[in-house]
């Protein structure tokens, strides 16, 4: 190891970054990942840790700058996680993200064309759901988010990529919270009511939900909050109280109560509407989810004669697209109101070629296999775990002809469909898609075809 102490200074050239973002030096083949840092900067930095194979370090002086540096709008919404990009250009990010997945691939050996990120109509204030953690801060209630790798809340109120009506109605909650004493969760106690604000609206519909996250099963002056909510914030149409009494980071827990309005909003995409509920899964950058749909049922290749399996349906967005241009489609989804949503959504727009399923992905498709259902066309869109093993032997007693594979991360992506080229399915491309601009994540789209000697 070169001959490095904590707190040192030294100057150094960064020529890479991280997935996380951070760029990355090395001194005598040693690396330091060093935070604010771009590739090709010439930096002064100061050293914070050192450990036996790499080291951190963050930017005291920018000697050199890239021409891909932007200037960023807070540094608190770096320090916190939420716009870890927004020092870097917006085509430079997009630059990234595509190499993101070009790296993972020839990780794993595959020889699969990656194709320029699909980039996102909005940049910011794109993000249609907020789950913001409600603390103490200076003897105050405060809304904001944690400093990563910690439990510090920094209180913000201009959170850049969400929607600037969902940021003022976050306000708005805080400080009818403020105004009549309800006390913070404490975390280190277990103590106090309210853990955190979430806030749904609908993007065509322009419909407003808030869920207040509570520890205790009453929330006081319930009656004068919501009356407080409607005053100020007219677009809403659900306000929703969530009952999380469990010590744990899961946000929800699994009783909510309607304070007022409906216990849904609705909104629009891709020609249908969807009913949403406070714990459904619903895409967060609406113009983009169109874009990032689109390109999978391109993908999928839909006739009108194909039977399609929907694997992690959700409330049944890509299901009751892709029934408008298929024969039949199934749905598997794990979250009972999820599914509840997905059967009422079929109903309000007419699709009766779609049929809902609870339950896990990998055992209703191994229940399905069984029954010999048979698909042309699988659509997975998993969790950033990807495809559970039992689930890609599904696939593989099953052999759909083409899986149309929708990620949110590239590494299990990567993974799975080296294992998936175990059954004989082969990729050619793959679309990444921006859905979360100023922050590390991409989605992509891929498209594998069954190679039957």
């Amino acid at each position: 190891m070169a001959q490095l102490a904590k707190n040192q200074e030294l100057e150094v050239t960064i020529t890479d970054l991280t997935y996380e973002g951070l760029g990355v030096a090395k001194v005598d083949g040693f690396p330091l990942f060093i935070d604010n840092a771009l590739p090709g900067e010439k930096v002064l930095i100061h050293i914070t840790k050192l450990d036996k194979k790499y080291g951190f370090a963050f930017t005291k002086q920018i000697l050199v700058q890239s021409p891909d540096r932007v200037e960023a709008k807070d540094r608190t919404l770096t320090q916190t996680g939420i716009a870890p990009l927004q020092h870097l250009s917006y085509a430079a990010q997009l630059k990234f993200k595509r190499q993101q997945v070009t790296e993972l691939y020839k990780k794993q050996h595959l020889d699969i064309e990656v194709l320029p990120t699909l980039p996102s109509p909005q940049t910011s204030g794109y993000r249609n759901k907020a789950q913001v953690p409600v603390r103490t801060v200076q003897g105050q209630l405060a809304t904001g988010f944690y400093k990563r790798r910690s439990h510090t809340l920094l209180p913000i109120t201009d959170f850049y990529i969400q929607d600037p009506e969902i940021d003022r109605a976050i306000l708005v909650v805080r400080d009818l919270l403020r105004q009549y004493n309800v006390p913070a969760y404490d975390e280190q106690r277990n103590a106090g009511v309210v853990r955190h604000i979430m806030v749904r609206r609908g993007y065509f519909t322009h419909m407003m939900m808030v869920v207040i996250v509570t520890r205790t099963r009453q929330l006081p002056h319930a009656k004068e909050i919501v009356a407080g909510i409607n005053a100020q914030l007219p677009e809403v149409a659900s306000i929703m109280q969530n009952v999380n009494a469990k010590r744990t980071n899961v946000i929800l827990g699994d009783h909510s109560k309607t304070l007022w309005g409906q216990d849904y909003i609705e909104d629009q995409l891709l020609g249908s509407t969807f009913r949403i509920s406070a714990q459904s899964f619903y895409q967060v950058n609406p113009q983009q989810t169109e874009n990032l749909y689109g390109k999978a049922i391109d993908a999928a290749g839909l006739t009108g004669k194909e039977t399609v399996i929907d694997a992690y349906s959700g409330i049944g967005t890509i299901s009751l697209t892709m029934a408008r241009h298929a024969k039949h489609v199934y749905g598997v989804e794990i979250v009972p109101s999820a599914v509840a949503d997905a059967r009422v959504n079929a109903e309000l727009n007419g699709i009766d070629n779609v049929t809902f399923k609870l339950g896990k992905a990998e055992d209703v498709m191994q229940q399905w296999g069984e029954q010999k259902l048979a698909s042309d066309v699988l659509m997975v869109d998993p969790p950033r775990k990807g495809l559970a093993p039992e689930f890609i032997t599904a696939v593989g007693s099953m052999l759909p002809k083409k899986v149309v594979y929708v990620s949110c991360n590239p590494a299990t992506l990567a993974r799975d469909i080296k294992a998936l080229a175990e059954f004989g399915y082969v990729a050619k491309q793959t679309q990444p898609v921006d859905m979360f601009p100023q922050t590390l994540h991409v989605e992509s789209v891929t498209a594998l075809e069954l190679q039957q000697d």
